[in-house]
């Protein structure tokens, strides 16, 4: 579909890539470089490039033991959205997450993320619950794909 790779973050400079773009996409939940590195351990993390540039990045968390739910999340820096790189980054994750013996699909949006809450509802998720988190003023939206 176009000239993107992916890569799984291992080490700071690809970890730094990866909470770049998660930190500008959720400004309300800013990690730093330990969280991100703790995540690593527990997720699959992705970075997509154009060339050497950064665009999105996506977090696959897988199902746990005691259910067989994962959670997909693709995101796409604005200056590159409407060409197709989250649809490569969900299509990726969701295979992904399968391939982990999900059989249910759910994902995550910040409420204030509009294009991200459409492409969610454009992709089949439907929304189960919105919440706010402890400190948090702006609603976050749980969605499971339908």
């Amino acid at each position: 579909m176009s000239d993107l790779r992916f890569q799984q973050p291992h080490g700071d400079a690809a970890l730094e890539e990866w909470r770049y773009i998660h930190n500008m996409i959720i400004p309300t939940h800013v990690l730093s470089l330990d969280e991100v590195r703790e995540r690593a351990g527990r997720n699959h993390l992705e970075v997509a490039l154009l060339g050497d540039v950064p665009v999105g990045c996506s977090t696959v968390r897988p199902p746990t033991d005691d259910t067989a739910t994962a959670t997909v999340i693709a995101r796409v820096l604005a200056a590159h959205r409407g060409r197709g790189f989250g649809e490569e980054l969900y299509e990726r994750g969701l295979a992904r997450a399968r391939e982990l013996g999900a059989e249910v699909i759910e994902t995550v949006v910040l409420s204030s993320n509009g294009d991200g809450l459409r492409f969610a509802l454009k992709h089949g998720f439907v929304e189960i619950e919105r919440y706010l988190l402890p400190g948090d003023t702006i609603p976050w939206i749980d969605l499971r794909l339908s």
